[in-house]
């Protein structure tokens, strides 16, 4: 008597228990849900952003030419055409991020406005640690119609961290290299993306010195955009902070005002955007006002 029959049947039982077993595939992403969206590694799933954190470009004061390149290169991008991937780096609290969410802003309401295109601009963070991911970030992105900024706050490299060579071969040197319709936007306190003391521990011990550090160093030089933000002089403090007191209606007669904000930053050992958002939080609490963005 043959049991073939038998066989099968558990065999067709075995793979059916091993279908229920295996997790789903991941369903495809809604980009329509959001203008933005949060890469979440561990399901390889984006997760919308109903209300994204930022203030309007026009509050962002002592970064002119910094902003107008950048909304330049995103409204190229944004428009189909040629565009670079920008490395937005240099002191803290100066804006890098929050000129990189305004321009999205700007960008993406200025083609709803006048409907260039059915396809939006969409604003896609990834976490630096998430960075080995990227490959398969960029790969759900690909296909869809729309554009896409991915967009990755305070990168950086420290010693034996090898995840910056999945950024590096997205970026330009993999075989597929970045999709057509992603753009990467990254900020950084690190001009080279690795620390100093590393790269010149680097030189100082290597056989060739000037060859031991090109494969990281080199990763900065994939970013055609280039955009330095410096430490903030009190001049540019002062224009931030009379800037958001103005847009606010914040009522305080101008002396106050200066005098006020150049206490705090004396308090907080110096001056930046950050600093200048802050003061006027606490200004605006005090004054029992309110800040709608």
């Amino acid at each position: 008597m043959s049991h073939e029959p038998d066989l099968e049947a558990r065999l067709d039982r075995i793979a059916a228990a091993l279908e229920r077993l295996s997790p789903p595939p991941p369903a495809a992403p809604d980009f329509d849900a959001a203008d933005a969206f949060v890469w979440l590694a561990a399901t390889l799933t984006f997760q919308p952003v109903p209300i994204v954190n930022r203030v309007p470009r026009v509050l962002l004061k002592g970064i002119d030419g910094s902003a107008r390149l950048l909304l330049d290169n995103t409204r190229r991008f944004a428009d189909g055409l040629p565009a670079n991937n920008a490395l937005l780096w240099g002191a803290r609290g100066m804006g890098k991020s929050s000129l990189v969410k305004a321009v999205h802003a700007e960008v993406e309401a200025s083609r709803a406005k006048s409907r260039k295109k059915q396809a939006g601009l969409k604003l896609i963070e990834i976490h630096r640690e998430d960075i080995a991911t990227l490959p398969a970030c960029l790969a759900a992105l690909r296909a869809s119609p729309h554009r896409f900024i991915v967009f990755c706050d305070d990168l950086s490299f420290d010693r034996d961290d090898t995840s910056y060579k999945s950024l590096k071969a997205v970026l330009e040197g993999g075989i597929e290299g970045r999709p057509a319709n992603v753009l990467f936007y990254a900020t950084s306190n690190r001009r080279h993306l690795m620390p100093r003391d590393m790269v010149d521990n680097e030189r100082s011990t290597a056989i060739n010195p000037s060859e031991a550090v090109e494969e990281k160093v080199s990763l900065s030089d994939r970013f055609g955009l280039w955009l330095g933000f410096h430490n903030c002089s009190q001049d540019d403090y002062l224009a931030m902070v009379e800037g958001y007191a103005e847009h606010f209606a914040l009522p305080i007669a101008r002396d106050a005002l200066v005098r006020e904000a150049l206490e705090w930053s004396m308090t907080r050992g110096g001056r930046s955007g950050r600093v200048a958002w802050q003061f006027t939080q606490d200004l605006a609490g005090r004054l029992g006002k309110t800040l709608p963005l």
